[in-house]
């Protein structure tokens, strides 16, 4: 499509302009609805008169709204934006920014939307679009199993996610780990479920603590029940995962003052799987804890990271170091412009 679109542009150049243009503005209602005129004209950069005369075109053919309160986009408009959204991101010259942070990162893909993460929380719900057409488009016939971690990021994800199941394809859905304590909405085995029942797929739950001391860590393992859930987690061929600030990850967890003074010395800055990273990408503390180990990753044939936000940019790199090579990142602009800030390939 994008190469039928670059054809009209060549015959009629003012069309991709005009595309990227109400685009645009579709994006910035999106984002801030409702919002007037004038505040719109001022984040966009454009003149009233031009502003007024796209959105009096936009409002003519009902892709927006307008009332006392500010413009809004109508169902009809939100489709044939989040519908605009792929091939925009091509347009723009994300793809190419894709490409260059894929290989700065030394993993296979990058996947990037417009937008940041810590400023629109819109972005993480397009964040969570792209992964599950990714997994529509990617995940092979035949039984598939999906590993899921939990966390803010993925329970919103979880939610973008439509029907997976074919006649061909059937695919069960289990936590890649413990998480009884945490709020229940991010825990693992609540991702998974919602993942597996929006795309009608099925799932296993695991019921221990995230945090475990080392004798009951050992003493669980032997359980029959979480042994088998463990097996369903190490046999997966996908996994789905996102990447925490330190920080705040140890404090959602509960950990302990000593150990959080111990992760502000070592400069721990990325958490994943249990795992803490410094910038370098050297683990600098694990803990105990039942659920899949970074080394595990390596023969997942399909490997995905979802995390967006300028304020990640720096877990993410750091975590990358270690991530396996046939990850493909899902994130947003913001944290690819931090990422590759000087950056030369």
């Amino acid at each position: 499509m994008l190469n039928d679109l670059k054809l009209i542009g060549s015959v009629v150049p003012e069309v991709i302009p005009m595309l990227q243009q109400r685009y645009r503005i579709l994006q910035a209602i999106y984002w801030m609805q409702p919002i007037g005129r004038r505040a719109l004209a001022e984040h966009l950069s454009l003149t009233e008169r031009t502003l007024r005369s796209e959105t009096d075109f936009l409002r003519k053919i009902e892709f927006i709204s307008t009332s006392k309160s500010g413009m809004r986009l109508t169902a009809v408009g939100e489709d044939i934006y989040n519908q605009l959204g792929s091939l925009m991101d091509q347009v723009l010259g994300m793809q190419q920014i894709e490409l260059r942070l894929a290989e700065y990162l030394g993993i296979a893909r990058c996947v990037i939307a417009t937008g940041d993460s810590d400023k629109q929380n819109q972005v993480i719900s397009r964040l969570g679009k792209l992964l599950y057409q990714l997994l529509a488009d990617q995940l092979p016939d035949g039984e598939n199993i999906i590993a899921v971690m939990g966390g803010t990021t993925m329970a919103q994800a979880a939610e973008q996610f439509e029907n997976l199941e074919t006649a061909k394809r059937h695919n069960l859905f289990v936590p890649a780990r413990g998480g009884i304590g945490e709020l229940m909405n991010v825990q693992a085995n609540t991702v998974s479920a919602v993942m597996a029942m929006r795309t009608n797929g099925a799932y296993r739950a695991i019921y221990v603590p995230e945090q475990l001391s080392l004798n009951t860590y050992e003493s669980l393992l032997q359980e029959p029940a979480i042994a088998e859930v463990l097996a369903l987690m190490q046999g997966a061929n996908c996994v789905i995962h996102s990447i925490g600030r330190a920080l705040p990850m140890a404090a959602r967890r509960k950990m302990s003052e000593t150990d959080i003074l111990l992760l502000k010395r070592k400069g721990a800055v990325a958490e994943s799987f249990g795992y803490f990273f410094n910038e370098k990408g050297q683990i600098v503390y694990k803990s105990p804890r039942i659920g899949l180990k970074l080394s595990q990753l390596q023969d997942v044939p399909y490997v995905y990271a979802i995390a967006g936000g300028r304020s990640k940019a720096k877990a993410i790199a750091a975590y990358m170091k270690n991530a396996p090579k046939q990850t493909c990142l899902i994130t947003d602009e913001a944290v690819a412009s931090e990422i590759l800030k000087g950056a030369t390939l």
